[in-house]
């Protein structure tokens, strides 16, 4: 099978070689799946580098998000079992986890839909509890965790504010149902937000950026107002002054998604559930601005690291997922 590997660390683009190697070969309680979609997430990158918090033995594929068909013939949506990642014609992953693929998405959509949805449902319901009518304060709201946490935001009811970098990912944000959109290149975020909000501030502050971006979350973030921070995109972890959240009545929230896995995954199928009804409803559909093939992978990664993309590039091994599939129930 073709398969791109990570044989030393570095930046994705100059150390994902493609390779034909033979299928991976499951151990006890996982199954091969064939990868129909593969969606790019940050943290392929951070594995490329070496600066994940898990760190595969080398070589391996990176991909830990894919739409896949068991051999039964099932579209399921999977979480690889690394040292064998999304970003090859096979995969590996664990039986037990594995969701269906929700029917009102195609592949490379539903592909979209785990890691980003899911960080964004535990972030704002489980974390934040997020309530109707309160504002949401989103940053990279364009990219792909930033983008589902709009709409997630949307369909429960919030007023968004979604803060971006740059015209064309402002854009991007308005189309994906921001009520308020900020350009942090050409705008004062904190003013922009206190005027938005007329002085009261951000309910909610969702940050998957860190760096200058949580700087901004806590002068903006309303009284007992609630930061959830989901990562460090920026490139730099912040050290909060704890002081500050004392005086002005704030809440910090950590969100490592993926512990739910191990300490509640009966919470992670609830998700799911409440995720597959909202796209069969078509209050949330992953933003899947790039579709491209398996020989086009690690350039594809690349983007993503460097920050140059909008809500999702997916890797679409088969030549047939290169288009939306109308046969799983997908809109034209």
């Amino acid at each position: 099978m073709q398969a791109w590997q990570v044989h030393e660390n570095g930046e994705p683009g100059e150390v994902m070689r493609r390779t034909d190697t033979a299928p991976p070969v499951p151990g006890e309680g996982q199954v091969l799946l064939k990868v129909r979609a593969a969606n790019v997430n940050f943290p392929d990158a951070l594995l490329c580098r070496g600066r994940y918090q898990v760190r595969p033995p080398l070589p391996f594929t990176p991909g830990v998000e894919i739409c896949g068909e068991t051999e039964d013939g099932r579209r399921v949506l999977a979480n690889p079992v690394l040292p064998h990642g999304g970003f090859a014609e096979y995969a590996v992953a664990d039986a037990a986890a594995l969701l269906p693929a929700p029917d009102a998405l195609d592949d490379a959509e539903a592909a979209a839909l785990h890691i980003g949805y899911q960080t964004g449902w535990f972030g704002l319901h489980r974390r934040a509890r997020l309530e109707a009518g309160e504002t949401l304060l989103v940053h990279a709201a364009a990219g792909g965790v930033g983008s589902a946490a709009v709409q997630l935001g949307k369909a429960a009811g919030a007023r968004v504010i979604g803060v971006v970098g740059g015209a064309e990912k402002a854009a991007v944000a308005r189309e994906l149902g921001c009520d308020v959109v900020i350009d942090r290149r050409s705008e004062d975020v904190v003013a922009a937000v206190k005027e938005a909000t007329g002085g009261h501030g951000a309910d909610v502050v969702y940050d998957p950026v860190g760096g200058d971006a949580y700087t901004q979350s806590a002068k903006t973030v309303a009284f007992e107002g609630r930061i959830v921070v989901v990562g460090f995109a920026g490139g730099t972890i912040p050290a909060p002054a704890l002081n500050h959240a004392l005086v002005k009545n704030y809440s910090i929230l950590g969100l490592h998604w993926g512990l739910y896995n191990t300490k509640n995954p009966k919470l992670v199928r609830h998700c799911h559930e409440q995720l597959t009804d909202l796209a069969a409803r078509g209050a949330i559909k992953p933003l899947v601005s790039e579709r491209v093939p398996l020989d086009e992978a690690a350039a594809a990664v690349q983007r993503v690291a460097d920050g140059l993309t909008t809500g999702r590039v997916v890797v679409v091994p088969a030549q047939q997922n290169a288009v939306p599939a109308r046969e799983n129930g997908a809109a034209a």
